[in-house]
């Protein structure tokens, strides 16, 4: 009855995911943590892994568009994986997760609440980036600090890798248009996610049963998801999820 409940919470996000593009690991790790019990480590570590396997396809089908700007999501990376491998290490040896749960759901309250502002302030991000049309091109090592500070983040609490990362790319790449956005942010969500997904596996923060149950039902639901994309209002949609992860980050910055 469990991984029947995880399964249709899976389908659920999945579902949202297709709609929208974003919420995967911003709904998934808080249902698991505060409606399933989850231990936020094996939440944190559990998602993303799923968020790699899940990401993976649409990458793939971007790569095959040649919609992925490489270069962009290669210096995303420069900067992301020794951040995940370094906060991994951080983590392990001198903070104890398993012991100290407070880190974990802390970090994770406070990535919610960026990625809710984040969404709500899509659209004045999209018309500023507008305007900065004209401005001189940024330096990559501002892309390579971004992609270090995504590391971070997604690394402790597997929220940031989806609407942060766009948010951030506006600003970096005001040009480039928005389907190469998109594909370069998910691009570069998989490497990450995986890297800190095998290392809190390594540290026995991964269950592999948990992990299928959300299988069997996010991928389905991301799919449908995807077929009524544009049929449905979108701005109400992210409207609707931004105030819930809101209220959701408060609920796990008491917890």
């Amino acid at each position: 009855m469990v991984q029947f409940a995880q399964s249709l919470s899976g389908f659920a996000v999945g579902v949202i995911v297709g709609l929208t593009g974003v919420g995967g690991g911003s709904l998934m790790t808080p249902i698991l943590v505060l409606l399933f019990g989850i231990h936020p480590a094996t939440a944190v570590g559990t998602d993303l892994l799923h968020a790699a396997i899940t990401k993976s396809g649409g990458t793939w089908v971007y790569a095959r568009r040649g919609d992925v700007q490489w270069r962009v999501t290669a210096l995303l990376a420069a900067g992301s994986l020794p951040a995940a491998i370094c906060t991994l290490f951080v983590l392990h040896r001198f903070m104890q997760p398993p012991e100290n749960p407070r880190i974990l759901t802390t970090a994770l309250g406070l990535a919610l609440l960026i990625t809710a502002f984040a969404m709500l302030w899509r659209a004045r991000l999209r018309r500023l980036s507008r305007v900065q049309l004209d401005a001189a091109p940024r330096h990559p090592a501002l892309t390579v600090i971004t992609g270090a500070l995504l590391g971070v983040l997604v690394t402790l609490s597997s929220v940031g890798a989806g609407a942060l990362g766009i948010a951030a790319l506006l600003f970096l790449y005001p040009r480039l248009p928005a389907v190469r956005l998109v594909a370069a942010d998910l691009a570069h969500a998989v490497p990450l996610t995986l890297v800190a997904g095998v290392g809190y596996w390594l540290f026995g923060d991964v269950n592999w049963t948990l992990l299928g149950s959300l299988l069997i039902g996010s991928l389905p639901g991301i799919y449908l998801g995807s077929r009524f994309a544009g049929r449905l209002p979108e701005r109400l949609l992210r409207l609707l999820l931004a105030l819930t992860l809101l209220l959701v980050a408060g609920k796990l910055l008491l917890y």
